[in-house]
């Protein structure tokens, strides 16, 4: 099994370009996002965010769709907990709810977009030589380097179990589901564990004892883009201003 993102990722047409000319214009979006009004900053990052990724880097219209629905849950539910006041009156809504869940809403969706577009965008293979080069510290590589690993094996584990339940007529009725679900989180759990134990175990009989040394692919930066995307972002802070 695999993940839609990484996928997505591997089949961009923004595969060949440099991981750090991506952070440069992804990482803009998310300080626009952040720094400018929601409205109409936050409402023009969404847009470029959309037009780029569906334009330009190609990225599957169903999968970008798809992958921006649980951060759109997570906001949906932390702007509803922010709009309502308790009070000695009882629970209520606050005076300013509609603007403050507005401003909330834009500034999380417009940076969640911007997040979206790198990893859809960048393979997690080529991030990790760019946070090396970047001196971001050995060990959080390799725990980020682990973790991306591990994510398959515990996908792997799922579809075992879960076709194995199938074939069992695990599903066939709303209660065997229930069920079924119950079993199939314990028990991915439980092997996944098992599998990263005897994965460490492997390692440590070898002496393993630092990271993991690739060569890395090094993908030329491009001078046009980066001009590019520093010019567009410059733009877009701009009409966010003259709009407000």
């Amino acid at each position: 099994m695999s993940l839609a993102v990484d996928d997505a990722a591997w089949a961009s047409a923004w595969r060949g370009r440099a991981p750090g000319d991506k952070v440069l214009l992804c990482g803009g979006l998310v300080g626009c996002a952040l720094l400018l009004p929601a409205w109409p900053g936050s409402v023009l990052v969404v847009l470029a965010v959309v037009g780029l990724a569906l334009g330009p880097a190609r990225v599957p219209a169903r999968t970008f769709a798809r992958a921006i629905r649980w951060p759109l849950a997570f906001i949906a539910v932390g702007a509803i907990t922010s709009v309502v006041a308790v009070s000695t009156d009882g629970i209520g809504w606050a005076p300013d709810a509609v603007e403050r869940g507005g401003s909330l809403v834009g500034h999380a969706l417009a940076g969640s977009a911007a997040v979206l577009l790198l990893a859809t965008t960048t393979p997690v293979s080529d991030l990790l030589p760019a946070l090396r080069r970047a001196r971001v510290p050995a060990a959080v590589v390799e725990v980020a380097s682990l973790v991306y690993r591990l994510l398959f094996v515990l996908l792997d584990s799922l579809r075992t179990i879960r076709e194995a339940q199938a074939a069992r007529m695990g599903h066939s009725s709303l209660r065997r589901s229930y069920r079924s679900s119950g079993v199939l989180a314990a028990a991915v759990l439980t092997r996944s564990w098992d599998r990263a134990r005897r994965l460490q175990e492997g390692l440590a009989c070898r002496g393993f004892d630092g990271g993991l040394r690739v060569l890395p692919e090094v993908l030329p930066s491009s001078r046009i883009f980066q001009a590019a995307s520093v010019a567009g972002l410059g733009a877009l802070v701009a009409t966010s201003v003259l709009v407000r």
